[in-house]
Parts: C-alpha cells; sequence; structure tokens
C-alpha cells in the first residue's frame, strides 16, 4: 500500500520522539499520584512486589509489540496484528478495547488535569467537580487542537511538557532517596515488600495486579505511531520497550518512597503532593503538582493519538464508517477521528458530574480501564507467538523473546482478568465488560455485510507477515534491535 493510500506521514518521528512518546503515554506523573493510593489501599506495603511482578510480564507484552510492529507496520496496532495473527473477530475487539478505554480514560484524565490546575490557586476550588471538569475539558480541547495539527506539532510539545515532567520527578527522586536513613514518618524498609508472599492470596495479588496494569498503560502509543515513526516498526518497537524500563523505576522508587517517608492517612490524602512536601518543604508540593498537571495533559494528547489512530486503521478496512480512515489533506492526521473523540469524550464530561467526586470517577475507572487493558494487552501476546510459531525454535533468542516471555504476559493479562472479576463491585464490571460487549455491535453489522476485513484467512506465519510487511535490515540498529528472527 502507498504512502497516499495510507495517509499518514510516514517516517515524520525519529527514535528519539518514540522513546518520549512512550514515556509520555506512561505519564509517570501522574500515575504515581493518582494510582499510588490506590495500589496500597489494596496490597499495602506490598505494593513494590505488585509492580515488580506486573512489570515483568509487561516487558513480554513490549517484546510482543516490538517484534509484531516490525513485522506489520500498521497505525492499528493490536487491531491488525491479532486480527492478521489469531482471527479477525479477536483483532477487532483488540481495537475496540482500547478505543473504549482511552475514551473512558478522557475522563479519568481530564478531571486531574482541572483539579490539579485549580489546586495551583486554591484547594477549596480544586475540590468542584463541576469546575475541576470545566477546566479538564478546556485542556482536553487544547490538546485536541494539537494532535489535530499534526504528528510533528504533537511531538514537539511532548518533549516540553514530558522533559520538564521527568526532570521534576527524576530530581525529587534522588532528594527523596537522599532523606531514607531517618526519623522517617512510615514504614521501615523491608525486603518483604518484594515478596510474592505479602499479598495475602492470589485475590490480593489479582486486585494489585489489575491496579498495576493501569501505572503501565500507555507506552503502546508508540505502535500506533509505528507508520509515521522512521525504521519500519523497529524504533516504535524500541522506544516501548525503553519507556517501560523507565517508568517502571520510576514507579519503584516512588512507590517505596511514599511506603517509607508518609503514613497511611498522608498517602490516602495526596500521596505526591504530600511526599513533595516531605522531600522538598514549603515548595515541593507545588512543584510536583506541577509535574503531575503536565503529565497530565500529555497523557490526554497521547491518549488522543492511540484512539484517532485505532480508529483510523478500522476506518481504513471498513470496520467502522469508512469516514474515520479519512485523514487531513495536508496535515495528514485523522482530524475526523479525532473530532469524534472529542465530542463523545465532552459528553462523558457531562455525566461525570453526576457519578460523584473526582477521587470516586477515578477510582472506578481505573479498574474498569484494567479490564479493557488486559484483555487487549493478552491477545497481542497471544499473536506473537502464534504468528513467529514456526521459527520459535531456531534460536534461544527467538524463544524467549518471541515465545515464553510474551506468553508469560499473555498468561498473566488474562490471568488478571479473570481473578479479578469477583473482587469488582457492580458498577465497575458494568463500565468494563459492558464497553467491551459494545463492540460487538459494528462486528457483527460489519460482518454481516461482507467487509475484506473479515473474510481475509488470518496470517498465521512469520514468513507470511513479511510478505505483507518486509522487514528491512539496518546496519545501525542498537543492541536490542539486532535480536532478529532467525
Amino acid at each position: 500500500m502507498s504512502s497516499s493510500e495510507r495517509g499518514l506521514r510516514q517516517g515524520a518521528l525519529s527514535g528519539f520522539d518514540s522513546v518520549i512518546m512512550a514515556i509520555a503515554g506512561n505519564a509517570p506523573a501522574y500515575s504515581i499520584a493518582a494510582t499510588t493510593a490506590v495500589l496500597i489501599s489494596v496490597v499495602g506495603l506490598a505494593s513494590p512486589a505488585a509492580l515488580l511482578y506486573s512489570a515483568i510480564p509487561m516487558l513480554g507484552i513490549a517484546w510482543a509489540f516490538n517484534y509484531l510492529g516490525r513485522a506489520d507496520v500498521n497505525a492499528g496496532a493490536s487491531y491488525s496484528w491479532v486480527g492478521r495473527a489469531l482471527h479477525p473477530a479477536l483483532g477487532f475487539l483488540s481495537g475496540w478495547a482500547l478505543v473504549v478505554s482511552a475514551t473512558i480514560f478522557m475522563v479519568a484524565g481530564s478531571l486531574p488535569a482541572g483539579q490539579l490546575t485549580l489546586s495551583l490557586f486554591s484547594d477549596s476550588l480544586a475540590e468542584n467537580t463541576a469546575l475541576a471538569t470545566t477546566v479538564g475539558a478546556v485542556w482536553f480541547l487544547v490538546m485536541v487542537g494539537l494532535v489535530m495539527a499534526g504528528v510533528t506539532v504533537t511531538a514537539k510539545a511532548q518533549w516540553i511538557m514530558t522533559g520538564i515532567e521527568v526532570l521534576l520527578l527524576l530530581v525529587f527522586a534522588v532528594v527523596g532517596l537522599a532523606r531514607l536513613g531517618g526519623d522517617n514518618a512510615g514504614a521501615d524498609f523491608s525486603w518483604s515488600w518484594f515478596s510474592l508472599g505479602s499479598f495475602g492470596g492470589l485475590g490480593g495479588f489479582a486486585a494489585g495486579a489489575l491496579i498495576a496494569a493501569f501505572y503501565f498503560w500507555g507506552w503502546d502509543v508508540t505502535a500506533n505511531l509505528n507508520e509515521e515513526t522512521e525504521g519500519r516498526g523497529r524504533r516504535a518497537g524500541l522506544g516501548g520497550l525503553v519507556g517501560v524500563l523507565f517508568v517502571f523505576l520510576l514507579f519503584e522508587i516512588y512507590t517505596i518512597l511514599s511506603n517509607m517517608l508518609l503514613t497511611p492517612e498522608q498517602i490516602e490524602e495526596d500521596a505526591l503532593g504530600n511526599l513533595g512536601e516531605v522531600i522538598v518543604p514549603g515548595a515541593g508540593g507545588k512543584l510536583l503538582i506541577i509535574a503531575v498537571m503536565l503529565s497530565t495533559i500529555a497523557t490526554l494528547e497521547t491518549t488522543l493519538i492511540q484512539v484517532s489512530r485505532s480508529l483510523f486503521a478500522m476506518g481504513r478496512d471498513n470496520t467502522v464508517p469508512s469516514a474515520f480512515g479519512r485523514v487531513h489533506p495536508t496535515r495528514q492526521t485523522p482530524v475526523f477521528a479525532t473530532g469524534v473523540v472529542a465530542v463523545v469524550s465532552l459528553v462523558l464530561f457531562v455525566v461525570s458530574n453526576f457519578l460523584g467526586s473526582v477521587a470516586d470517577v477515578l477510582s472506578a475507572a481505573i479498574s474498569a480501564l484494567g479490564l479493557q487493558i488486559a484483555f487487549y494487552y493478552g491477545l497481542a501476546a497471544l499473536a506473537v507467538v502464534f504468528a513467529y510459531r514456526k521459527v520459535l525454535f531456531r534460536s534461544v533468542s527467538n524463544l524467549v523473546f518471541i515465545g515464553l516471555w510474551p506468553l508469560l504476559g499473555a498468561v498473566f493479562m488474562f490471568w488478571v482478568f479473570v481473578e479479578s472479576l469477583p473482587e469488582l463491585d457492580g458498577t465497575t464490571k458494568a463500565v468494563g465488560l459492558g464497553a467491551l460487549a459494545l463492540g460487538l455491535i459494528p462486528l457483527g453489522w460489519y460482518w454481516a455485510r461482507g467487509v475484506d476485513y473479515y473474510r481475509t484467512k488470518p496470517l498465521e506465519t512469520f514468513e507470511e507477515l513479511e510478505q505483507v510487511s518486509p522487514v528491512e535490515p539496518s546496519a545501525t540498529e542498537s543492541v536490542l534491535e539486532t535480536s532478529e528472527p532467525v
């Protein structure tokens, strides 16, 4: 398929842009601020273990995205890969899971963006859900404008926002670690925090892992940008791997600092803000509020990219209305898909005002999103094992990085999905599973109409995948990128 037929601006992003996008998609400051209290409330001092044992299979999923992205360069990412390697219906539901989770996140992310902005001026204003929704909607519309302006404009904005965020987080991490060892308000460090036996059973571990999945979600925006990133999928895949490793280290450091420097009450009230005050008294809290605000706004932008590119790929395949597959003639960005997501999200902003406080909305959304994330991550990890199965035993590298590690990620995600269901309340199940079930409507409609996507025989081998999108060798790839199937 030619560049003009694809529509997106190919090769517009560099490998460094891809790494920045992965970190921005993970939103480390936002994830720490929004999720630390929820995670610790579920697993207590075992929160570092929940992150560690979730990061290992998550890296397996990142390897799956890396290899699938090299063989099939497609803005739909898991939508295309799962559809070609497993079954078109599973591929569509995988893409649909990303679309609905990203759309729900527009509320889960925009509300805190408004709240954090208001908290810079007044704590009482920040507690006003309606006002926080309004300010969050303004930030969201600004991000919509940047995404519509084109991928190069988006990347430049991310360099600024994510650069400031990461710099602040690194400075506070170093200062915070230097403060350990004295008279701390929290618990004394223990290696038991990393033990598998500290969860109180499989149910507790599954609940913690579901929340940890939300921590790590977002790095795969690099996969949805692989048509627009140089290197034919290689640099996009590497960006995701580097992003997961980097944010994992940040998450662990800040979780340990929270356990040691804060009381349970301080963590529940405002984990990152109170941590900032302890580490740098006076200005620390406000500085980290700025980091979280930038992180939240930045991840709104990357989430918009993910959902708009996924819908673009679906529209291009006619599995949703073909209008979603259109791009702006000069900016080469899917403006129609972005605009529809913006309208739907604004409606959800209004509805969210009737659901309770910002904290209530955020807590329910995190668990619901975890179900959808586990679903499409698990399918993608399974897809790489199936697609490459005929070359898995040709080398130890193939077996580990394309077979066993992604398979571990798939099994882990499916297990978390099933095991966590009994622990969730009815509302969270309705949002998480109901949103997925809605995808059966367009699936059935376009299947019945005989769309080619559903009539194509799934690609089952690495060789067949290469025929669709050949991987071009490069002598300048990094060590990670030279791990090719042999």
